[in-house]
């Protein structure tokens, strides 16, 4: 079974490909119609982009940060609840 973190590395990674597959696909999004404000849909397009990407990267950006902080506590409280430094041979009952 995939821990929970591993899940969240998975969606991280999928959301940055998201943002870097979609725009680098011009033949999605190739057209003149619609407009806005007189731009063709293929400019507006790709600056859209620019902050949706931004929003991904940063949900990505927390998901991986907060699986790695939930990590290092866990491995500072088994380091701490085992009662010595067993690299260095000083293990405590």
């Amino acid at each position: 079974m995939v821990g929970r973190g591993a899940r969240r590395t998975v969606v991280a990674g999928v959301l940055l490909s998201l943002a870097i597959l979609l725009p680098l696909m011009p033949q999605t999004y190739s057209f003149n119609a619609p407009t806005l404000g007189g731009m063709p849909f293929f400019y507006w397009y790709q600056l859209l982009w620019v902050p949706i990407s931004a929003a991904l990267s940063a949900v990505a950006y927390r998901l991986v940060t907060t699986e790695d902080r939930r990590r290092r506590a866990a491995a500072r409280a088994g380091a701490a609840g085992s009662g010595g430094d067993a690299a260095n041979g000083d293990e405590r009952p």
